[in-house]
């Protein structure tokens, strides 16, 4: 009986130191759980600082060994400085990126209203002031009188019997141009008015070719009669009004007989004004548009106006 107890006991106490490894291994991994969890703790307190309490309480007691806590924090120094960094760059970057937006947006304002502009003074002649045009109306200011009783009344200036000199002698060059009269209203109508541009009677001959535009405006004669409209501005000096009248004759008569010679003259009116810009615009458009087309005299009148303007 005492040996059945003897073995009892010995089996019971082979269980036990069986089962006893188990259980210290289990609470030693409990306390490596609870170690992690504390030290995760701690990264998180240190990633977020001023965290709240309620949180991220103090579970690990600070290490007071030397150097051992710098180590330790180094990593997320060095990354909050990296994110800093990177920060700073991407808001410098954002800056520039809106100035750069921000010039565009007004060098497209610029050049929107710089084209409106070209177009309504091409559109206007009246908008076009050139200096020629500005001598051909000179101010007349009346003459100055004095306020003393001796003073001599001022007389008018003898320009009247000048004038009509002037008027006269001009009538009579006028009257010296034939009027054709061939039975073809229209023709008659544009040769006349070539006639006096042919004299040099350039504001007569604008007022002759005016009229053919006018009254004939799809007639075969009307781009002819606008585009020597346009010379006749361009030979007595005043490119501006020249360059309306060849525009027009471009733009409403594409088709029309002189409209090449048109595009070419307009670069022309265009040069003498200094816009050699617009200038070479108009002679590319004549290539594009009209190419071999165009006549050989205006290709080649062409070829030494592009060369004039530095186009």
């Amino acid at each position: 009986m005492k040996m059945r107890q003897i073995i009892l006991l010995g089996a019971a106490i082979g269980t036990l130191a069986a089962t006893m490894p188990a259980a210290a291994q289990d609470a030693a991994i409990g306390k490596r759980v609870e170690r992690l969890e504390k030290e995760m703790r701690a990264v998180q307190r240190s990633v977020f600082p001023g965290g709240s309490p309620t949180f991220f309480e103090g579970e690990i007691a600070p290490d007071n060994t030397p150097g051992e806590r710098a180590r330790t924090n180094a990593p997320v120094i060095d990354l909050t400085a990296r994110v800093d960094a990177l920060e700073s760059q991407l808001q410098t970057l954002t800056g520039q990126t809106e100035q750069n937006a921000f010039q565009l947006r007004e060098l497209e304002k610029q050049f929107t209203a710089y084209k409106a502009e070209m177009d309504r003074r091409l559109s206007d002649p009246a908008a076009i002031v050139t200096p020629a045009s500005a001598v051909t109306t000179p101010t007349v200011r009346p003459p100055t009188t004095t306020s003393t009783a001796s003073a001599t009344p001022t007389k008018p200036p003898a320009a009247k019997p000048a004038a009509t000199t002037t008027s006269a002698a001009r009538l009579a060059l006028v009257k010296k141009v034939e009027i054709p009269s061939t039975g073809n209203e229209t023709k008659d109508a544009y040769d006349y008015g070539y006639r006096l541009w042919e004299a040099k009677l350039y504001p007569e001959a604008q007022a002759q070719l005016k009229q053919v535009v006018t009254k004939w405006p799809s007639s075969s004669h009307a781009s002819f009669a606008q585009n020597l409209l346009g010379r006749a501005y361009l030979d007595e000096g005043k490119p501006s009004l020249a360059a309306v009248a060849f525009y027009n004759n471009y733009k409403d008569r594409p088709s029309g007989a002189r409209a090449p010679h048109s595009l070419m003259y307009m670069g022309v009116a265009l040069d003498k004004l200094g816009r050699k810009a617009d200038a070479c615009k108009a002679f590319r458009e004549l290539e594009e548009v009209y190419g071999d087309k165009a006549p050989q005299d205006v290709r080649t009148d062409a070829a030494a106006a592009k060369t004039k303007a530095g186009c």
